[in-house]
C-alpha cells in the first residue's frame, strides 16, 4: 500500500497539486505528460494524488514538460499556501 504525503508537509502537497493544476490547465492528459517527462502514468498520478515524493530532479522533468520552470511551479505552490493560509486567518 502506498503512503499518502503527511498532512504535515504542506508545501509538498501543494507543489503537487499545482502540478495537476498546470497541466489540466494546458489540457495535457497524465499519459501526455508522463510521455513528455519520460515517467510512467501511474507514476503521474501518483504524485498528483500525494502518494509519491518526487525527487527534485523528477519535479523539474514534469515543470520542463508543463512548460513551466521549477521555481515557478514552487512559487505557485508557495502562494496557493499563502492564499490558504490568509483563508484559514480570516475564518478564526
Amino acid at each position: 500500500m502506498k503512503k499518502k504525503i503527511s498532512k504535515t508537509d504542506p508545501l509538498l502537497s501543494s507543489v503537487c497539486q499545482a502540478l495537476k493544476e498546470r497541466r489540466e490547465h494546458l489540457g495535457i492528459s497524465q499519459e501526455g505528460i508522463a510521455e513528455k517527462a519520460g515517467l510512467h502514468r501511474t507514476y503521474i498520478s501518483d504524485i498528483e494524488r500525494g502518494a509519491r515524493n518526487p525527487t527534485l530532479k523528477t519535479l523539474s522533468r514534469l515543470a520542463s514538460s508543463l512548460d513551466i520552470s521549477t521555481s515557478a511551479l514552487i512559487r505557485m505552490a508557495e502562494l496557493k499556501l499563502k492564499n490558504q493560509d490568509y483563508d484559514n486567518t480570516e475564518q478564526n
